[in-house]
């Protein structure tokens, strides 16, 4: 995917993380149903109410439960994404250790000490201890449908059977349908869309888009590159296949349109001998822990050449971002200071 290609065995968890494939690689397992339920829950956030419990995902699947889940157990962002609802969650898989000593970007506001992690890398899924949690309900996001972000395919039959399984979708569409699903989620679970935090969160965000808006449209022709890398390669974004770049796309951004490789059609591989193929004037840096970090991408020869590494034009690439207002509103924000600043380069 862009977000990881498994060990870029298929190709390193492309180092650069990729949605890349794994669609494919990840198999998604759930209950098949027509009823779905979302909408504002009034109860204490996770206190149960004795209700059955349902909530229709992106597969088409209606996940349901006796009552309303409380011992939850989701993807890491997806973890964090509820979190700053007041949903909590029990356990978490995915990347979520520290990255040189900060906070991991994909934890969000979580505290981690509180949490039971499954494992941190690709395919580290811990079925025993997930097992052990008494799990209520799985969560994950999709890059695409209808596999689950970081359920190993081996083992996606025996986690199913644990629990009934959610999967959002992030993959080519607009990051407003995953931000919408993601509150009609929390709020299915029990939390107050209503709180000062939540609104604040959502008005903040509302002010971010309008400034990235108000940037673009001022900063016309302006080129962006969204790009991950790994030792061998380097991956250039196709903005459609990523709900974050396709939304800045439709507030005015101007990216560079990076061509399919392969089946999934998340990226263009480019060997680092080729990396100056695009001009563009500023370029988005992946920040997970499976993407080559800029100091490591600096000892690149023709990395280092690029005109908008030269001019210091660059900012980091959110791409695995909790899908909430209170998670987007900062990467909107960020990306905004980045394009007012920055400025038209010749090749």
């Amino acid at each position: 995917m862009p977000t990881h290609h498994p060990a870029l065995s298929r190709r390193t968890l492309l180092g650069a993380g990729g949605a890349l494939g794994l669609g494919a690689l990840l198999t998604a397992c759930g209950g098949d149903g027509d009823s779905a339920s979302s909408g504002k829950d009034g109860g204490a956030a996770n206190a149960g109410d004795g209700k059955p419990w349902s909530f229709k995902d992106d597969r088409g699947k209606t996940a349901s439960t006796e009552q309303r889940p409380e011992n939850i157990v989701a993807f890491v962002s997806a973890a964090a994404a509820l979190h700053d609802y007041g949903i909590e969650c029990t356990g978490i898989f995915g990347p979520s250790k520290p990255i040189d000593g900060k906070p991991n970007p994909q934890a969000g506001d979580l505290d981690l000490t509180k949490l039971t992690s499954l494992g941190n890398e690709w395919g580290q899924f811990n079925i025993e201890k997930y097992a052990a949690l008494e799990p209520d309900v799985l969560i994950s996001n999709m890059f695409p449908a209808p596999a689950l972000w970081f359920v190993p395919e081996e083992s996606s039959k025996k986690i199913a059977a644990l629990a009934p399984t959610v999967g959002i979708d992030g993959a080519r569409v607009s990051l407003k349908q995953p931000l919408a699903r993601y509150t009609e989620l929390a709020a299915s679970l029990g939390a107050d869309l209503e709180t000062e935090r939540v609104r604040a969160a959502k008005a903040r965000f509302q002010k971010a888009e309008r400034t990235l808006r108000k940037a673009a449209e001022a900063n016309r022709g302006l080129k962006v590159l969204a790009m991950t890398g790994d030792a061998d390669q380097m991956y250039v974004a196709v903005p459609d296949s990523y709900c974050d770049l396709n939304y800045f796309k439709d507030l005015g951004v101007e990216f560079v349109e990076g061509k399919k490789s392969d089946e999934w059609g998340f990226w263009e591989f480019l060997s680092w001998e080729n990396a100056n193929k695009y001009h563009a004037d500023l370029i988005m840096i992946d920040n997970r822990t499976t993407a080559l970090p800029p100091k490591e991408l600096a000892k690149k020869p023709t990395w280092a050449k690029l005109p908008a590494v030269k001019a210091g034009q660059t900012v980091a690439w959110s791409m695995e971002e909790r899908y909430s207002y209170a998670g987007y509103a900062p990467v909107l924000e960020g990306l905004a200071t980045a394009v007012e600043k920055s400025k038209r380069l010749k090749r």
